[in-house]
């Protein structure tokens, strides 16, 4: 098994150092609705834990919820509400979204305004150390003081000062000194340090949980691309000046991030899809689909076509899982074993979840020839559950969509063209009104009765029915 790490910028070997794997993933902040970028974060690392697992790992998994940051303190004062109204209300919402998009909960969710004396425990040693140092109430990083400082960037202490990434102050020793802890400000929230009334930089809460949570050195460390430089970066320095040990974390692991029209989707754009209104449209096997067809290393372009093309898969794949044979010859059945090896051999290829799911798709088209053929279905079915499930799909089949009786008869009385009987019918316990407008639209476009058959698809979407032509029949879908 290999995987990218950051750190070297290669594909490695993966080998922690026993059965236990120790992952930590930065979280949210929680000032806004989670959106579709915060998805699919969480669904990698979330395909990531499940694949350890199957591997036979026991993972500890930790993502930290940064519930005090400037972001929350402005949103906060422009709503007149105080930050930790505001955090914990995005915060539940945060674990509604994750739950319907099935994503398995962490072991620990460290809330940095609870690990304030563990963050206070990492300053005083890095200032005792001599890495850091009070000034006008904050406390500095010494980055000057880590030769090794922007390895995991693969920049340099003078391309960081080109790149605009320095911030000048008289406090600071260095441009790139960094706060550790920031003196509180007129009404922002505040705890009592060494060093007078503030609350803590950014970059060492995380470094402060993670150490607390799972020991001087983590085997992943994971977060999207725009977190490498600084966040990480600080992370790894301060982290490793602390406790004096390499690594603080053996691989790290960032996700590509997802654009719209070849744009960063971000707040400062206003192109950000919310998970909720995501999940309006689509059913969470279609939304993991979309994130999973692509290897999570690559930028994902949103595209409405591209979630279409994930709804389709995921229909196929539920189909196929609870499909039902003709009949029963234990002669002919599915490969089993060729298709677990597939699968573990792409997963294995630092977690291929593109190749995975080809893998899925050509068990699933296995399996309904076999059916056709009157073959042994059983295991196959079985492997492409358990198989889904590493993916985090659940292979349910959508709720039939229905239609009353009022609504069927005004769709009968706008279309006027069809057969007496329709009015007086009634559907019977294996079928419903949609199945008799399929049926008769098919009939209608056999006689070559256009005008008819495109109003009762017209008037199916009025209701939030669209009807999807295949070569297997008419597939009715809620819009």
């Amino acid at each position: 098994m290999k995987v990218f790490n950051t750190l070297s910028g290669q594909k490695e070997e993966f080998l922690p150092p026993g059965s236990r794997v120790r992952m930590y993933v930065c979280g949210i902040t929680p000032y806004s609705d989670s959106h579709i970028g915060h998805a699919m974060c969480y669904i990698i690392f979330d395909v990531i834990h499940r694949y350890l697992q199957f591997k036979g790992y026991r993972v500890k998994y930790v993502q930290n919820i940064t519930d005090v940051d400037d972001k929350l303190i402005d949103r906060a004062h422009r709503l007149g509400v105080s930050t930790s109204e505001l955090a914990e209300r995005f915060t539940r919402d945060f674990f509604e979204d994750m739950d319907a998009l099935n994503i398995n909960r962490a072991d620990v969710y460290p809330r940095a305004t609870e690990e304030i004396p563990q963050i206070i425990k990492v300053v005083k040693g890095l200032i005792a150390k001599g890495y850091a140092y009070p000034a006008g109430g904050s406390v500095y990083f010494r980055v000057r003081n880590v030769p090794d400082y922007g390895k995991l960037s693969h920049r340099n202490l003078e391309a960081m000062i080109a790149r605009g990434n320095a911030t000048f102050s008289r406090d600071k020793e260095h441009p790139l000194d960094f706060a550790l802890w920031k003196a509180a400000k007129p009404d922002e929230p505040w705890w009592d340090s060494p060093w007078g009334k503030g609350r803590p930089g950014w970059h060492i809460e995380c470094s402060a949980m993670a150490l607390k949570y799972l020991g001087d050195t983590i085997d992943i460390h994971g977060g999207g691309k725009d977190l490498i430089f600084p966040h990480h970066e600080n992370e790894i320095a301060q982290s490793e000046s602390f406790t004096g040990l390499k690594p603080f974390a053996r691989y790290w692991l960032h996700n590509g991030m997802l654009q719209f029209n070849t744009e960063k989707m971000s707040k400062s754009q206003g192109n950000l899809i919310t998970i909720k209104e995501m999940l309006a449209r689509y059913r969470a096997d279609t939304i993991r689909i979309f994130v999973l067809n692509s290897h999570y290393r690559s930028p994902l372009s949103y595209s409405e076509e591209a979630l279409e093309a994930a709804e389709g898969g995921a229909d196929r794949l539920a189909q196929a899982a609870n499909t039902v044979s003709s009949g029963e010859r234990d002669d002919i059945g599915v490969d089993v074993e060729h298709y677990r090896s597939q699968f573990i051999r792409a997963m294995d290829d630092d977690f291929n979840t593109a190749r995975g799911l080809a893998v899925l798709f050509d068990l699933a088209r296995d399996i309904n020839r076999l059916r056709d053929q009157g073959g042994n279905i059983l295991g196959g079915q079985q492997l492409l559950l358990e198989l889904a499930n590493v993916l985090g799909l659940t292979l349910i089949l959508p709720a039939k969509p229905s239609l009353n009786a009022a609504s069927f008869r005004d769709i009968i009385d706008a279309i006027g063209t069809l057969y007496s009987e329709a009015k007086k019918w009634q559907p019977s316990a294996n079928q419903s009104y949609i199945d008799y407008l399929i049926l008769k639209r098919d009939q209608l476009r056999q006689a070559r009765q256009w005008q008819p058959s495109d109003m009762i698809r017209s008037k199916l979407d009025e209701v939030g029915i669209t009807l999807e032509d295949t070569p297997q029949g008419t597939i009715p879908r809620y819009k």
